[in-house]
């Protein structure tokens, strides 16, 4: 299986400037040895901008006129909203029920149709759609201008952080880490990139285990509050990570909703749980990791209202 260059992510670099914002490596509050990559930033509130932009940017424009439709939870299907939107694109939305009112209120308000099914068939009915319309399906993560585009985050950390020793990035359906190892190893050899994802949705953590893909079902990974991380790898993701990545710590929910509350009274910044998973790792698991300059990817901001309450309002652990 052929996997993604340092050329592929620069490319990607290229098609989603002005579009995608170049996101700052800010300082941490509490520790000397942590900087902070906020992609809660990004217009749409979510690294996905920048894989949904690339892949877009990328079609011809036969494809670009027959629209894109794509499944999500939300934050992919925002993303794919807003660069459809940027590019003149039709594009549609298939939700699983129940995923977060705020992420599917802004799903509509950047144009998109969405379309509500249960949790199992949200990749039929996206499926469906683009063979009965023609519309170019554009997956969350398994796709090779997905990994590209979420690749670019490393670019940015190693040329803000040259001596970066270690990046931390959220693991769901793995394109993120797959193109944040690809760019960083390829940039700085020397450093470590650690995987980390929720304990109840740990199966890339088993999947590298096992040395191949382990799925684990929606009623297992439904349980962890961090949304974005309930997707398992594909054979693609899976094949980036065996090769790239130097390992995944998991983190609890609790330490998820205690990392969010430190993250918004200290530093300022407003994360969604799947966000404040890197984070955790380092609070909370500092000595399962090397030590040295640390990064850690903050993938997303969309985090319903009352849940942020309920995460500043508890004490402080």
């Amino acid at each position: 299986m052929e996997l993604i260059s340092i050329e592929d992510v620069r490319a990607a670099a290229d098609d989603i400037a002005g579009t995608v914002v170049r996101t700052p490596l800010l300082p941490a509050p509490w520790d000397d040895e942590v900087w902070l990559k906020p992609e809660s930033l990004q217009p749409v509130g979510s690294f996905k901008l920048r894989g949904a932009t690339h892949a877009v940017a990328r079609l011809d424009p036969a494809a670009r006129s027959r629209g894109v439709v794509t499944h999500s939870s939300g934050n992919h299907g925002q993303a794919l909203a807003y660069a459809a939107r940027a590019f003149g694109v039709r594009c549609s939305v298939v939700v699983p029920e129940g995923a977060p009112q705020v992420k599917v209120d802004q799903i509509r308000a950047l144009g998109a149709e969405v379309r509500f099914v249960p949790r199992a068939r949200r990749l039929p009915e996206a499926e469906r759609i683009a063979a009965h319309t023609g519309a170019t399906l554009v997956p969350p993560f398994d796709d090779r201008r997905i990994i590209a585009g979420q690749g670019t985050i490393g670019l940015e950390v190693v040329a803000d952080l040259p001596d970066v020793d270690v990046v931390l990035v959220p693991v769901g359906g793995g394109g993120l880490s797959s193109g944040v190892a690809t760019a960083v190893k390829a940039l700085r050899p020397s450093a470590t990139v650690v995987g980390v994802e929720p304990l109840l949705a740990a199966d890339a953590q088993e999947s590298l285990a096992a040395g191949e893909l382990v799925v684990w079902d929606v009623e297992r990974t439904y349980r962890t509050s961090a949304d974005g991380l309930r997707t398992n790898l594909s054979e693609l993701t899976l094949a980036h990570l065996r090769e790239r990545l130097d390992g995944i710590i998991t983190v609890t929910e609790e330490e998820i909703a205690a990392t969010m509350g430190r993250l918004a009274r200290e530093a300022r910044l407003v994360v969604e749980p799947s966000g404040a998973v890197a984070v955790a790792a380092r609070l909370f698991h500092a000595d399962a990791l090397p030590s040295g300059r640390t990064a850690a990817v903050l993938t997303g901001g969309n985090v319903d209202p009352a849940v942020l309450a309920s995460v500043l309002t508890a004490p402080a652990p």
